[in-house]
């Protein structure tokens, strides 16, 4: 850091700027933040001084969007954060910058992978859904039509009624096993996804895109999405700095640059919210997935 010229300043400071930016609009970009980091510094130095700007965003980012968290999620999440923030510290601890990039990059690609596949799985676009949920509900309102007129003309014998009551209680009886495998298939992805967060944000300060995409494959929406990942960064990063500070990767050289850097941050936060506004949902988690892609593969290939 002591021998950072002119054109690398610059490069740190439009980096910087992008991550107010991703702060505030499309977090997964923020993997393109780390990856300049950490190929204009050493890989390890680069997380000490990528962490006070991303709480810096943080910050500015939970001002902005503070009232569309949703806490369940961030609760689900945190215990198993706390598990991958300890294990990225025993990994900071012995592994090399060539071994911390790798593995970083490996995990966000597989990570995109594991999305796309879930979402190939889950069906037509929400559009496409209303649509058929649309043709559905006619022919449900058509068929009731036809019943209440039967029901008119003939009336229903106590048999039949009685008969549909017990297919209703089978029904909520089969309804339970679904439910429960339901609530811990949720509870395993909040693991895994957290476990993973905590190690990514640890190691190279990368979470960002495995938390955006466990927040989009939850379903969860534009203001929400950004409203959860301002307040869950904004714990997790300040959790982090002194487990930064026990390993040596924050000090008084590190905080000077940050000094610096820290200005072009506040004009990319608010770049970032001039133009969430513009983005829709569709487009948003597109952008999320091709900058994840494109801060992974810069990882691997740094």
């Amino acid at each position: 850091m002591d021998t950072l010229t002119l054109v690398q300043l610059a490069v740190l400071a439009a980096a910087s700027a992008l991550v107010g930016f991703s702060k505030t609009s499309i977090n997964g970009a923020n993997t393109i933040s780390l990856a300049v980091f950490a190929a204009v510094l050493p890989a390890r130095e680069s997380t000490g001084v990528l962490l006070p700007l991303l709480i810096a965003g943080d910050v500015l980012a939970v001002l902005v969007y503070r009232r569309h968290a949703h806490w369940p999620t961030l609760l689900r999440l945190f215990p198993a954060v706390a598990v991958g923030l300890v294990a990225g510290t025993l990994f900071l601890k012995y592994a090399g910058d060539g071994a911390v990039r790798t593995s970083i990059g490996a995990i966000l690609l597989i990570m995109v992978g594991v999305t796309l596949r879930r979402r190939h799985r889950a069906g037509p676009p929400e559009g496409e859904e209303r649509a058929q949920a649309g043709g559905r509900a006619h022919v449900a309102s058509v068929a009731a039509a036809a019943e209440g007129r039967a029901a008119a003309e003939g009336g229903a014998t106590a048999e039949g009624g009685a008969r549909s009551e017990g297919t209703n209680r089978t029904a909520a009886t089969d309804s339970r096993p679904s439910g429960r495998r339901a609530r811990n298939a949720a509870r395993a992805q909040a693991g895994t996804y957290g476990v993973l967060g905590g190690f990514t944000t640890m190691v190279a300060n990368a979470a960002g895109p495995v938390m955006s995409l466990y927040l989009l494959s939850s379903g969860m929406r534009k203001l929400g999405f950004l409203g959860t990942s301002a307040w869950f960064f904004l714990i997790v990063n300040v959790t982090k700095v002194p487990f930064s500070v026990g390993l040596g990767l924050i000090d008084g050289r590190s905080l000077l640059l940050d000094a610096v850097l820290v200005l072009f941050v506040l004009p990319g936060a608010w770049l970032g919210r001039r133009c969430v506004d513009r983005i829709n949902q569709r487009l948003f988690e597109r952008i999320v997935l091709v900058a994840t892609v494109v801060g992974g593969l810069q990882l691997l290939l740094l």
